[in-house]
């Protein structure tokens, strides 16, 4: 694998990273016009994106605050749905190694269920050059300026946008353009499965934002049981 200059690496990571502005800008501006509805007020929304930067978590603590609980069970809240970014940080891990540390640590800011995507995907094809921080920087750049600019615009249009206008699509939207094209393997698909299935069953049973964790545990179970079985099978022995 080559170096490449890091305004191309840049450039990389914004057109990776661009189809999926589609599902982003309304997911932005749910997440601008939900604080506001709920009383917090716009400058709650806009501090929320900028701090936080997780659509989510956003959502989760404009919920908890809204309905009167504390800023603590907020933030609780949202750091238990953000928990997947530690399995995110793990997997990119490997790749990120040789970067500098301080690369590493800024660019901690603009880990996203996006950026993670691509930058996954892309540093993990070796006939791609050598994994880059720049690359990442260049979609998570993109995504946050994206993001901003949606919320803000949320939250001071919101109140002006007619009920019929179904901006809730976005939630789920936002996380199907990331899931379909990554089911190319039967383990990827057993995850995708495994992961829904356990994450519906658990948000019926009363876990809330713990459902997210739970999907995602057992998805990564169910990826591995596949792999494991078709490696079994590969090698003549009964799984």
């Amino acid at each position: 694998m080559t170096t490449r200059d890091p305004r191309a690496e840049l450039v990389e990571g914004f057109r990776a990273v661009a189809p999926m502005l589609v599902a982003v800008i309304p997911f932005g501006l749910v997440a601008g016009v939900t604080p506001v509805a709920r009383g917090l007020g716009a400058a709650a929304a806009a501090g929320l994106s900028l701090v936080v930067f997780a659509g989510s978590s956003q959502l989760a603590i404009t919920d908890v605050l809204g309905d009167g609980g504390s800023v603590l069970v907020a933030v609780i809240a949202a750091l238990t749905i953000n928990l997947r970014m530690l399995l995110y940080s793990a997997s990119l891990a490997p790749y990120a190694a040789a970067m500098p540390m301080r690369h590493r640590l800024a660019a901690a800011y603009l880990l996203t269920d996006q950026a993670f995507a691509v930058s996954a995907a892309r540093w993990s094809d070796r006939r791609h050059v050598e994994p880059s921080v720049w690359f990442f920087v260049g979609a998570g750049g993109l995504l946050w300026a994206v993001w901003q600019v949606a919320t803000v615009v949320g939250a001071l249009l919101g109140s002006t946008l007619p009920s019929s206008v179904p901006l809730d699509f976005a939630v789920p939207l936002v996380f199907l353009v990331l899931l379909v094209p990554a089911i190319r393997t039967r383990p990827a698909a057993g995850a995708a499965a495994g992961g829904g299935a356990a994450a519906v069953v658990a948000a019926q049973a009363g876990a809330g934002s713990l459902s997210v964790l739970v999907g995602a545990l057992v998805g990564i179970g169910a990826g591995v049981l596949v792999e494991l079985t078709a490696e079994r099978r590969g090698a003549g022995v009964a799984p």
